[in-house]
């Protein structure tokens, strides 16, 4: 934690850092200290918490005197000051949300499977489960009212539900139900109060509002026009890679996608709104728009598509993180964008703190840094190496966002994609045209269908493309190494992306590399296309 400590304040004048990363110890103590209290509750909260700050003071003190004596730049006090409140704050936090949950009527309600009827309000869209049996439903949803043991409560609280496919699928979110079923623990600790396992569709259902009827009718006319205007393995995908929408996906496809290290694709992430921004401002400056404009248009844009993705945590994450990322590409202040990652985590963290255990939530922080902080230092090194542009910039972006999320995918599905990174480079030029024409598709199916299902046939080919890959990625022997799971898998995993990264730093390891790469690239291009 002495790191912690030094980066809260040292600041060297006379070789400053590319990168302003004084908020990065607040948002690691933040984080960790938030995650702990989900994962272990009340007690361990306060211990991550007074542990934390005793380790910044003792880390402070330390770099002081190291610092004198090397009349070097010691750690400010006021930085060491600020992550120190910060991370009571949090800890504090936490720890009364945990108290509440663990005090829930419904939570003890839950231990004995006791039956529940309860007005919800459903946060997303009801998601397909992969399971044996009926075709079942799970959707986020808050509630507002109880009836447990004969008794009516008004506590609000986060449940999961799960359902019939059959009367739940076309639910949207925001709408008001009333759900009758078994409750149970949660499958998960993340701030969930229970779970509602209901065996028949809700008992009374309140029609959705105007903004979440147009966008629903925005996804589901997407839909409509893909299926009428390609294949059924293209036309599944299609919704998937434009709004996140994966309910009519073919299961082939998505197996062979997470075999392939694709299946970030099918899930809106800051991506999709690097892509929807970035084509705007093309648009726009295109046009001669001016500048202030062009920033009102492109947020109106952004709250549109926010809008028809759903607003929920994780869409409204992906929003911050891609608009960030954007920044840093568009601008090339690195500089800047750290810190604007760095408040984004914070400020997320405290409004949605199950952010802080959320796999999404996680790939998608470390993906922006490694778009942020690797990515332009990569491509800047391609290109002085005589790369072009535009190949370097594919490459870099590829590369550094599966150096940085290997450890956490090994740690969340106990495997390691070995195919990931040219997956995702032979991938890379077809996802934006895809995102593109998917998303003017959709705005032209509000007036014509017919128009749309034209338009959408400009993304038929991009998409065979992007299932071929898929397919073969999947298929080549040792594709994935099995790892363990948790720490020990994402511990394993780092270790093993450092030392390539080490390695590479040799001319002649790159050669190898790069002789192994080209020659493996040529085979699997002709294996897909043949």
């Amino acid at each position: 934690m002495s790191t912690v400590a030094a980066s809260a304040g040292i600041a060297n004048a006379e070789e400053p850092l590319p990168f302003d990363v004084r908020l990065v110890p607040a948002v690691v103590v933040c984080w960790s200290i938030t995650a702990v209290g989900i994962h272990g509750g009340p007690a361990a909260a306060l211990a991550a918490t007074a542990s934390t700050v005793a380790a910044v003071v003792l880390g402070a003190m330390v770099l002081r005197r190291v610092a004198r004596r090397r009349s070097a730049a010691a750690p400010s006090g006021a930085g060491v000051a600020a992550v120190i409140a910060l991370a009571l704050c949090f800890g504090g936090a936490i720890c009364l949300q945990m108290y509440a949950l663990a005090d829930h009527p419904v939570a003890a309600a839950a231990e004995n499977r006791a039956w529940i009827t309860a007005s919800v309000q459903l946060e997303e869209d009801p998601r397909r489960l992969s399971s044996a049996g009926p075709p079942m439903v799970m959707a986020k949803a808050e509630m507002t009212r109880v009836d447990v043991g004969g008794d009516a409560l008004y506590v609000g609280g986060r449940v999961s539900i799960i359902a019939p496919e059959s009367s739940w699928s076309a639910l949207l979110p925001g709408q008001e139900v009333t759900v009758r079923g078994r409750l149970g623990v949660p499958i998960r600790p993340d701030m969930t109060v229970a779970v509602i396992r209901a065996t028949g569709p809700p008992v009374t259902v309140v029609a959705p509002g105007t903004i979440s009827t147009g966008a629903g009718n925005v996804r589901s006319n997407l839909t409509a026009v893909a299926q009428n205007s390609m294949p059924p393995d293209r036309a599944g995908l299609l919704p998937g890679l434009v709004v996140g929408d994966v309910s009519h996906l073919d299961e082939t496809v998505a197996e062979n996608f997470r075999a392939a290290g694709l299946t970030h694709l099918t899930a809106v992430s800051g991506a999709n709104f690097s892509i929807v921004i970035g084509a705007v401002l093309l648009v726009l400056r295109g046009i001669g728009i001016g500048p202030r404009t062009t920033v009102t248009l492109a947020f109106v844009v952004l709250v549109a598509f926010v809008i028809v993705a759903r607003p929920s945590p994780s869409v409204l994450r992906a929003a911050v993180m891609g608009s960030i990322g954007l920044l840093a590409l568009v601008t090339g202040r690195r500089r800047q964008a750290v810190p604007a990652l760095c408040g984004a985590v914070l400020g997320l963290l405290a409004w949605w703190p199950r952010l802080a255990v959320d796999i999404g939530f996680v790939l998608s922080v470390f993906a922006t840094a490694g778009l942020v902080l690797l990515a332009p230092v990569w491509v800047d090194w391609l290109r002085a190496h005589g790369w072009p542009r535009a190949a370097a910039e594919v490459v870099a972006v590829a590369a550094a966002a599966h150096t940085v999320t290997a450890p956490v995918v090994a740690a969340m599905a106990g495997t390691f994609s070995v195919v990931g990174v040219v997956a995702n480079v032979l991938v890379a030029p077809v996802v934006a045209p895809i995102t593109v024409v998917g998303i003017v598709t959709a705005v032209i199916a509000t007036v014509s269908t017919t128009v749309a299902e034209l338009t959408a046939q400009l993304a038929s080919a991009p998409l065979w493309w992007l299932i071929t890959v898929a397919e073969r990625a999947s298929s080549v022997p040792g594709a994935g190494i099995v790892v363990p799971d948790g720490v020990p898998g994402a511990i394993l995993a780092a270790f093993a992306t450092a030392v390539l990264l080490a390695a590479l730093r040799f001319r002649p390891m790159r050669w190898l590399a790069t002789a192994g790469v080209t020659a493996a690239l040529a085979m699997w291009t002709a294996h897909v296309l043949w």
